[in-house]
């Protein structure tokens, strides 16, 4: 499941996003979801989400 629709995403589940500094390489990071950050239903890039780590950056898969 991609992560472009906010309703499939909650706090608390396993996601991989691509950080603003990899967005070029395309390299994901893994990690909860601690807090959304994209108030629209869609985004076509993906939902930005903070993860618990502070890392933030849009969801490109549901894991």
């Amino acid at each position: 499941m991609d992560g472009t629709k906010r309703s499939d995403i909650k706090v608390g589940i396993e996601v991989a996003i691509v950080l603003k500094k990899d967005q070029r390489s395309g390299t994901l990071t893994e990690g909860t979801v601690a807090k959304i950050l994209t108030s629209s239903p869609t985004h076509h890039h993906g939902i930005k989400v903070m993860l618990t780590t502070g890392e933030v950056g849009r969801v490109k898969k549901i894991l």
